[in-house]
This record gives structure tokens, sequence and C-alpha cells, in this order.
């Protein structure tokens, strides 16, 4: 019987929300250091937009309507991508104009470079394997969209923890290879909804990066 109850309290452990929470105000503090002709409208509202959707997201999710709380983390998620990439277009057209600051340049697209690695890290957390709530439930992590190692490794191994679960961690070091390799390193894709978002986030990485270069070069 108290084996039973192990099993079952294990099943349902639930991964901390707070790191997520963390990341989604660091996105809305991005958005509002761009410059005013870079963001979506005034450089309050996207934050405004962010914080509005994370309030009801949290209080959602502690009431347990999880597919309510499913609801407002993808439209949040929708509206940072959204600004991610309006802020990304109006930087490109920017570029041409060479009286541009070289410093508000730089200090822009590395903004928009780190809000690129943590939107598609919250993407990746919020989607693979039926999100966070559905992976709380299950005993240990064994398929999704993604092939970690500790997914790969024998059970006993003396490193391999148990019942392991990917956390807002796993998927931001995925994230951040991402954007820094163009490709994922050590963790290979196996779905295609995954294979499609990491192709647009390594395409939105290399455009950052290739902006800065050019901008470097044409000041030489």
């Amino acid at each position: 019987m108290k084996d039973i109850v192990s099993v079952a309290e294990t099943a349902v452990t639930r991964e901390p929300r707070w790191p997520a929470v963390l990341i989604t105000l660091a996105m809305a503090a991005i958005h509002f250091a761009l410059p005013d002709h870079l963001t979506l409208g005034p450089s309050w509202l996207v934050p405004s937009l962010i914080v509005l959707l994370l309030i009801p997201a949290i209080v959602s999710h502690r009431a347990g309507k999880f597919n309510l709380n499913a609801t407002f983390g993808i439209t949040l998620l929708s509206v940072i991508t959204i600004a991610e990439v309006w802020s990304l277009a109006l930087l490109i057209h920017g570029l041409p104009h060479k009286n541009a600051n070289p410093l508000e340049l730089s200090r822009s697209a590395a903004l928009l470079w780190l809000g690129n690695v943590l939107v598609f890290a919250s993407w990746y957390w919020r989607l693979d394997a039926g999100g966070p709530h559905a992976r709380d439930l299950r005993q240990e992590h064994s398929t999704g969209a993604f092939l970690f190692p500790q997914m790969t490794v024998d059970k006993g191994d003396a490193w391999a923890e148990p019942n392991w679960k990917p956390g807002v961690v796993d998927y931001l070091f995925l994230a951040f290879n991402t954007s820094v390799a163009f490709s994922p390193t050590d963790t290979p894709v196996l779905s295609r909804w995954a294979k499609m978002v990491m192709m647009i986030q390594a395409s939105v990485s290399l455009s950052i990066v290739a902006i800065l270069a050019a901008r470097a070069i044409s000041l030489l």
C-alpha cells in the first residue's frame, strides 16, 4: 500500500512555476527597454499586455483550471512573439540608414536576441508533451517532442535521476543552444512542429547576428 501511495505522489509532483514567471517578466522588461521606434505601439503597451495576461494565468493555475491557464499562456506567448517579430522587422528596416546610433543598434539587437531565446524556451516548455501540467501528471518523462539525454540513459546509472522530467532550465538550455549554434546540440528534435519552431528561432537569431555583422562592416 505504501508503494502505491508513493507512486501516486510521484506521478502528481508539480514543477515549480516561478522560473517561467521570472522569464515572462524578463521578456516584459526587454520590450520596455527597447527604443520607442522599435516597439509595437508605445513602449509600455507590450509589457502591460504581458502583465495583464500573466496575472490570470497565475490565478487560473492556482485555482486548478489548467485548460484556462494554458489558454492564457499561449495567448501571452503569441503576443510576445508578434512583438518580437515586429521589433526585428523594424530593426531590419532601419538598418540601411547610416545615421542610426551604433550603440543603440547593438543594444537593441542584443535585447532582441535575448528575447528570442526566452520566448522560444517558453514555447518549448509550454507545448512539449502536452504542456507542463500534462508532464506533471506523469511519473517520468519518456516521450515528447525532444529527446533529452536523461531519456536515453540506463535508469541504473549512478547519475541518472529517477523519475526525471524536463523543467524550464532544460528548455532554456535548448533554446540558448539553438540561438547560438543555429541547431540543437545535445537534444535531438523528434516532432515536426518542434522542427518548424526551431527553424523559426534559428532564422530569427541568424537575422540578428547578420544585422550586427552588416552594421559592423558598414562602419569600417
